[in-house]
């Protein structure tokens, strides 16, 4: 099976690296990729917003299967456009992909699946917004509606800052605030069936002990020792599937990629919010533990065939991601700095914001690498990661000493991870 990958950062070189794996795939090719990928796959330079060039590129190497990785180019419709060439494409439409696109939209099908969520007021007024700051009070949670690469979220307890963020914003959804340890839970479906990923666990914050501003994600892990016995067969019935369903009940077919974000709060597990592809860098840990072959699960996927298909297989052990940042990031960002040290990391190391310049491997976005290891458990996946990140050197690196040390340590993390 040929494989086409749409996307240039680390959950495309994650889910490039598992589809090369994969028996029953024999070429795999990314569009524009990077050089992590480029190791592992045929990059073409193709502009992933551009739908009509995607399929063009798509039908002219006879791709059997097209995955779309980043949220923007699904909103904006490229695997519509796939489809139409008659080409397998995993990932929603434009109109399912609104899941992600449209805060407002998202709480609306929540209400009508009645999906447990926060308590959210969709605000398009100064006046709408200071009310409902007012209403919720401290912490304040603030969303801008649209997409926003994962930093259009804001959660503090300054009102000036949420309302700084909010009036920024088009149009805002401002919630109540939810407390207890984040789970993310990804589901690969059709449309009809649903099955559901092993959890992870992401952290947003830039520093460790969750201080600092938002990122898009520091690192991640897998699997939840503390999680909650039966809480993905309770996503399952009471999110995931009620979501999937909603939708195809006002004719919009989800088929792709369906990420819950969740809080386990002292109220009981409520959705934070749903993207419509892979998240970053959940990803990378969550493909290095999976054993299933990943193209025939998404191409049954994409097929309207999942049911004929057996449910994703995992093997035993855990997973850690340990993110390395450009200086700056997430303010702004500095690229062109030498890395050094990819090659010593005795793991996988996943490209994100990377690029080669006159043949040196230099920083080229916020994220630069995802260190990813295996191992028996927690502890030791976290110390193969930490190893392969004290091989790597890049000026201005930042990086978490403090991924899944919680979790290793058995005990619950308390609170936003």
């Amino acid at each position: 099976m040929k494989t086409l990958v749409i996307g240039t950062g680390g959950r495309e070189h994650a889910l490039a690296l598992a589809l090369s794996r994969d028996p029953s795939v024999t070429e795999v090719h990314a569009a524009p990729g990077n050089p992590g990928i480029a190791a592992i796959a045929t990059l073409h330079d193709v502009d992933p917003m551009d739908p009509v060039a995607v399929a063009d590129l798509a039908e002219r190497l006879g791709a059997e299967l097209v995955v779309v990785g980043p949220e923007a180019p699904l909103v904006a419709g490229v695997a519509d456009a796939v489809r139409e060439r008659g080409i397998s494409c995993f990932g929603p439409s434009a109109e399912a992909a609104q899941l992600e696109g449209s805060k407002a939209f998202a709480k609306d099908v929540m209400a009508s699946a009645e999906v447990p969520t926060a308590l959210a007021h969709v605000c398009d007024t100064p006046e709408q917004i200071e009310a409902a700051l007012d209403a919720f009070g401290a912490p304040y949670v603030v969303k801008d509606d649209g997409l926003a690469a994962g930093k259009g979220v804001v959660v503090t307890e300054d009102r000036a800052e949420a309302l700084a963020h909010a009036l920024l914003c088009d149009r805002v959804v401002i919630e109540e605030y939810l407390d207890g340890p984040e789970v993310s839970l990804f589901a690969i479906t059709d449309g009809t069936t649903v099955y559901p990923l092993q959890p992870a666990q992401d952290f947003k914050r830039i520093f460790d002990a969750d201080e600092g501003p938002n990122t898009g994600g520091m690192g991640a892990y897998t699997p939840l020792p503390w999680a909650p016995d039966g809480l993905v067969e309770d996503v399952l019935e009471r999110v995931l599937q009620p979501t999937v369903d909603e939708l195809a009940r006002r004719g919009t077919i989800f088929s792709g990629l369906l990420y819950a974000g969740l809080a386990l709060t002292s109220r009981g597990m409520k959705v934070i919010e749903f993207n419509a592809r892979f998240g970053d860098p959940e990803t990378q840990p969550l493909m290095a533990l999976l054993d299933s072959p990943l193209g025939v699960l998404l191409k049954a996927a994409a097929d309207g065939l999942l049911h004929e298909t057996e449910p994703p297989r995992w093997k035993s052990g855990a997973a850690v991601a340990v993110v390395m940042a450009s200086a700056g990031y997430p303010g702004t960002s500095r690229s062109g700095d030498v890395i050094t040290g990819v090659g010593a990391a005795g793991c996988d190391v996943i490209h994100a914001g990377t690029a080669l310049v006159d043949g040196e491997l230099v920083t080229a976005g916020g994220r630069v690498l995802a260190v990813t290891a295996v191992g028996s458990d927690l502890t030791a996946a976290r110390a193969t990661a930490y190893a392969g990140v004290a091989a790597i050197s890049f000026d201005g690196a930042q990086f978490r000493t403090d991924i899944a040390a919680k979790a290793a340590g058995q005990a619950q993390p308390a609170g936003e991870e």
